[in-house]
């Protein structure tokens, strides 16, 4: 089931923000250099963030402390995905919603910034249910 990715003033500032660093550098640079960029411009927004955050991965009795690492999260709600890659692949769609579920997060944009309009390189994905259950991807 899709579900429409939810607006509100905190997804509209990190999407908007997002735009404003791909306006201004354009596709074709590292997926790092995006993540400092739009960091740049969190922290000048005044937004709390984090980046490279380990994140736990449970499994049966079993915690693996550094299971992966999200790209950066927002106030503790919003996990970014961020890539520079000439295609979306189904992975990266998979990676996103393993990560969603995996943190706890609400809402995980997915945004690829190797595209000429950042607007065909975002993918949303939401979180309707307890933590445990599937998110759901929107394009």
């Amino acid at each position: 089931m899709t579900q429409i990715f939810p607006p509100s003033p905190l997804t509209d500032t990190i999407i908007g923000l997002a735009i404003k660093v791909h306006r201004k550098l354009g596709p074709g640079l590292l997926e790092s250099i995006y993540q400092q960029c739009l960091c740049w411009e969190f922290h000048h927004a005044g937004l709390p963030f984090a980046q490279q955050v380990p994140l736990p991965v449970l499994y049966e009795d079993m915690r693996v402390d550094r299971g992966f690492q999200a790209d950066i999260i927002v106030q503790n709600a919003v996990l970014l995905e961020l890539k520079a890659v000439e295609h979306v692949l189904p992975v990266h769609r998979a990676q996103t919603l393993t990560y969603l579920r995996l943190s706890g997060c609400q809402l995980a944009p997915l945004l690829n910034f190797n595209v000429v309009m950042l607007k065909d390189g975002l993918s949303r994905f939401v979180r309707t249910s307890a933590p445990d259950s599937p998110p759901h991807h929107r394009s």
